[in-house]
């Protein structure tokens, strides 16, 4: 056997994603190098690791064995750098959270500064939808999770980070109505919905439930993005975060429409499981938010006040 650390890492990335093309993503490689990688280290066991059947990679019974043991020896690898990084007096270790699709928008400013004063600290942070984030948390596979909307039946520790403002938004060439648009008028638009298990389409449909208002389900998708571009295109009205639409606005590609109601408010929060053993690592993070949420706030997010509901209805200029 002569298989490599790095041989082991892309097969542990392939059986995690259970795609070539998702693993290269991730590791920040071409698909080629990946599936090279991966044959090589196939080439030296006589049972297949992996599988294909139709157009999804399937990871063997055989190959599921491999990945666990690969991911022993992965963690053990890290394992010496952060016990020789912590000698050396630098906080060491992985810091792993699990983050919903729009918190993309938000977790990277309450972490670039962390991550730079603690430069043996490695990053893991998977972002999916808000039925995976809460799998993996309660799962115990990740340090913290950030959510816009807390877990049922589930004891968990949070600490909120900022609000998360939600409007109705329509495409470029949307006609910006003179008046404020009444929740009836909002029962006839055809809406663009996010997929079942999203945070975004939770707090939607918790809004029409509680106003009694049955709207008109054009479509579903399963990104912010992949609704941005059905909205820039043309093709209905949708509900969604501000948080992710700052530049799309300036642009003019996108225009928040004025309706009664709106904003819908909610909380971006990280939590962690009550009970759960903190890391060092998990603690000095936790530490460093409630010291720098505050600044992060005012030096990061200081746009989102910026931009009054009347100013977008009237198509001025944004600072």
């Amino acid at each position: 056997m002569n298989y490599t650390l790095h041989q082991l890492k892309i097969f542990a990335k392939v059986a995690q994603t259970k795609s070539i093309t998702k693993a290269a993503e991730e590791l920040y490689m071409s698909q080629p190098a990946v599936s090279i990688q991966l044959k090589h280290l196939q080439d030296q066991f006589e049972i297949p690791l992996t599988e294909v059947v139709g157009r999804q990679l399937y990871v063997t019974d055989f190959g599921k064995e491999i990945y666990s043991m690969a991911e022993r020896i992965i963690n053990e690898v890290y394992a010496i750098n952060y016990k020789t990084m912590s000698y050396k007096g630098y906080l060491a270790g992985r810091l792993i959270i699990s983050v919903v699709s729009t918190g993309k928008y938000v977790m990277p400013y309450f972490l670039t500064e962390f991550l730079k004063e603690n430069k043996g600290i490695d990053l893991v942070m998977d972002v999916t939808n808000k039925s995976k984030v809460i799998n993996s948390l309660q799962n115990n596979e990740v340090d913290f999770a950030l959510v816009s909307v807390l877990p049922d039946d589930m004891k968990v520790h949070k600490e909120t980070l900022m609000e998360n403002q939600l409007y109705v938004v329509g495409g470029r060439n949307e006609q910006l109505p003179k008046h404020i648009i009444s929740k009836d008028e909002l029962k006839k638009m055809p809406l663009i919905f996010r997929e079942e298990g999203s945070g975004t389409r939770y707090v939607m449909e918790n809004y029409f439930d509680k106003h009694k208002i049955n709207v008109r389900k054009k479509m579903e998708l399963t990104s912010n993005e992949a609704v941005k571009q059905a909205l820039i295109a043309g093709l209905g009205n949708s509900i969604m975060p501000l948080i992710g639409l700052r530049n799309d606005i300036l642009s003019g590609d996108l225009k928040i429409l004025p309706t009664a109601g709106f904003p819908i408010k909610s909380q971006w929060q990280l939590i962690w499981l009550q009970g759960k053993k903190m890391s060092p690592v998990a603690q000095a993070y936790i530490d460093y938010i409630k010291k720098n949420k505050t600044s992060i706030l005012r030096d990061k997010f200081s746009w989102i006040d910026e931009i009054p509901l009347i100013s977008l209805t009237k198509d001025k200029k944004i600072k």
